[in-house]
């Protein structure tokens, strides 16, 4: 980031302030109390977007011309509404070709509430489908980003944050820009060298910009960032506003690859075609990733010994749950984004909830100190309500549906999920086969890689592995422990129909969990025995499984009838697990030649490198999801699909580089080992 030290703190996102005005036959339009200043021109704030931002720059002509792989990207500072976004959309649609895709990144320091976004939509049913795909997925006030999938052709990634702290952690470039925002003279925070500069690292080879301002120090930030800027007449009273474009060739601007200056080690490798890529691995890690690629063009082939779901991903249930540091850190911040994300992604796929449940789930405080801890984690993070909240025992009994006697964190938009009905829905994506075959080999060639799968061969132009933890068969020098794990289940009694365990409503956990009842059926657990790489169903873990239960929700567990081991069934499997507990999600290193370009860190660990890392060319891997895959895999997955296909990523730099697989490699290197 520029050199600058990356700090896991980020400052609580609050909501916009509002006023509503409307003059005499004009439209209602949301004033900010705190800027005092207007969102929108009441008069017409759709002709005024088109006329500043859509006309000056040539968004018509440049669309209608886009013949590019990779989604033309517009980026814009001040989502506000959205109605800049949206006509940028609605622009697309009317002009560019059917295979085209578009990708919009707005940033936002006070987003509205969806209720005050509703009803400033109000003012253009004309654009009503367009408002309707932004409410469905608009996201709680949280900092960072938020990727929404408007439709098949266009990705809005929503920033919340300061502007030119967002567009400094951008892993991404942008086409044109949308300079807007409160005016200069409202909100100079806003307007500061700083976003400029960010701009311009973010900005492709003559990138395109337009603003309603002329004011002279925003003048001089870009020329100061390598922007070349002129005046034209503005819009209705508005005598003049500025355009222009970016000079990367211009003294004054920043190199892109300055945002890489203190880790040139994660500096991604160039593009190269993905019109037909290998997904090894058919687990929900996998089926997440050729469904991204799939939705993306890319031709995809899914590869697994076993089948669809045979693994980790096979279990009747799966909980959609993230367990967080008292104070915001890296890892904490990626698993937050992931439980959004995987929200939206599976409401998405899923509207009908006929195999995943948004039903909420509550993390009891199970052990001395555990409400303290949750009090602290709360007064850090200072979430939305929406997000996670506070309950004691009369609250959580209600909300459960059945007796508990613990204070919980309530996650209202957790749940869970059949995670073996979504690999198969996963796997159905047009573009995507299924391939039951065993890995032997793989081999560079000249085009890409060539895959021996028993007597057949396969030739594609790169591979992702999704493999668990049989990945370390085919990643050597990436650490991943093998995790056993092992589920309970029990059928409920007919004459207990009407008891807890029929009324349980949302999922339950502490060292362990247990899920709301589906077909008749409780689904409790799990075990965790790390090295263990046994897949063999055990009485006497089924044992461990029933004393959990029964230390975790006693009145539900003594309504189930027979409770002993002899009942259950149940299924074992085996995740992977990193060190540090991340995901591994990106390229794979040259590990040999990273110990060796990068040695002297071990000496001087703020040690200053111009090599960049070295990755085996068309290799990717999403693996070490541990037993929070089911909310991680997906944003892994989107993070990959992203990468191959020259897009902006969906997560800050630094949380990018958290995930990358070279991390442990630095880290060992810096404490000397």
């Amino acid at each position: 980031m520029n050199g600058k030290p990356v700090t896991s703190h980020r400052q609580a996102i609050r909501h916009a302030e509002l006023d509503w005005r409307a003059d005499d036959g004009d439209v209602e339009a949301p004033f900010s109390t705190a800027y005092d200043d207007v969102y929108f021109s009441r008069q017409d704030g759709r002709e005024e977007t088109r006329f500043v931002f859509i006309d000056n720059n040539d968004l018509p002509q440049r669309l209608a011309a886009w013949r590019e792989r990779r989604p033309f990207t517009i980026g814009e500072t001040g989502f506000g509404t959205g109605l800049n976004m949206v006509c940028a959309w609605t622009c697309f649609d009317e002009h560019a070709p059917a295979d085209a895709r578009l990708h919009l990144i707005s940033t936002e320091k006070h987003p509205l509430t969806r209720e005050a976004l509703a009803r400033a939509w109000r003012s253009w049913p004309q654009l009503s489908r367009q408002a309707a795909a932004l409410l469905e997925q608009w996201p709680p006030a949280v900092a960072g980003v938020h990727r929404l999938q408007l439709d098949a052709r266009v990705i809005l990634d929503l920033h919340f944050g300061d502007a030119a702290d967002c567009l400094d952690r951008l892993d991404g470039q942008v086409d044109a820009w949308f300079l807007d925002g409160f005016a200069p003279s409202k909100n100079p925070d806003m307007w500061r060298p700083e976003l400029f500069t960010a701009m311009a690292t973010a900005s492709r080879p003559g990138a395109t910009f337009a603003t309603f301002t002329c004011a002279g120090f925003v003048r001089r930030g870009l020329s100061a960032a390598g922007f070349r800027w002129r005046k034209v007449p503005g819009f209705g009273r508005k005598r003049e506003m500025l355009r222009g474009e970016h000079d990367p060739a211009a003294p004054s601007a920043p190199r892109s690859s300055s945002a890489r200056a203190a880790t040139p080690w994660f500096q991604p490798p160039p593009p190269r075609p993905a019109d037909h890529v290998a997904v090894i691995g058919a687990g929900i890690a996998g089926t997440s990733v050729a469904a991204a690629l799939a939705r993306r063009g890319s031709q995809v082939t899914l590869i697994d010994r076993e089948g669809i779901a045979a693994g980790a991903s096979g279990n009747p249930q799966a909980a959609l749950y993230v367990k967080m540091a008292i104070e915001p850190n890296l890892q904490s911040r990626f698993y937050l984004a992931a439980l959004l994300y995987t929200q939206r992604w599976l409401a998405r796929l899923d509207p009908g909830r006929r195999w995943w449940s948004d039903c909420g789930l509550l993390q009891l405080a199970g052990k001395a100190g555990d409400i303290e801890r949750q009090q602290r984690f709360l007064a850090h993070y200072q979430l939305p309500l929406a997000v996670v909240a506070a309950s004691d025992p009369s609250l959580a009994t209600t909300l459960a549906g059945v007796a508990l006697h613990q204070h919980a964190l309530h996650y209202p938009l957790a749940g869970w999920v059949d995670p073996v009905a979504l690999c198969h829905h996963l796997a159905a994506t047009p573009g995507v086969e299924v391939r039951q075959a065993r890995l032997d080999s793989l081999r560079e060639t000249d085009a890409g890689w060539r895959l021996a799968l028993g007597q057949e061969s396969l030739h594609v132009d790169q591979v992702v592995f999704a493999t668990g933890h049989a990945s370390r068969h085919w990643l050597d020098g990436l650490p991943i422990q093998p995790v056993r794990g092992q589920i309970s289940t029990l059928a409920l009694a007919p004459g207990h129909g009407s008891g807890e365990a029929a009324a349980l409503d949302r999922v339950l956990c502490a060292q362990g969990y247990v899920m709301p009842p589906r077909e008749g059926r409780l689904t409790f657990g799990a075990t965790f025995s790390p090295n263990d790489d046994d897949d063999t169903v055990r009485s006497s873990d089924h044992r461990c499984n029933l004393d959990e239960l029964a230390r975790l929700v006693p009145a539900l567990a003594e309504s189930v009838g027979d409770r002993s081991a002899a009942a259950c069934g149940g299924r074992a499997s085996v995740r992977a697990a990193s060190p540090d507990k991340t995901p591994y999600a990106g390229p794979l290193p040259e590990f040999d030649r990273w110990r060796q370009d990068y040695a002297a860190l071990g000496k001087d660990a703020k040690r200053t490198f111009s090599q960049p890392g070295r990755h085996y060319p068309g290799l990717w891997m999403s693996t070490a999801h541990g037993s929070r895959g089911m909310v991680s895999a997906p944003l892994c997955a989107e993070l990959i699909a992203s990468r191959l296909h020259d897009e902006p990523m969906p997560l800050e730099r630094e949380l990018i580089d958290h995930l990358h697989p070279g991390r442990r490699i630095i880290a060992d290197l810096i404490r000397g080992r």
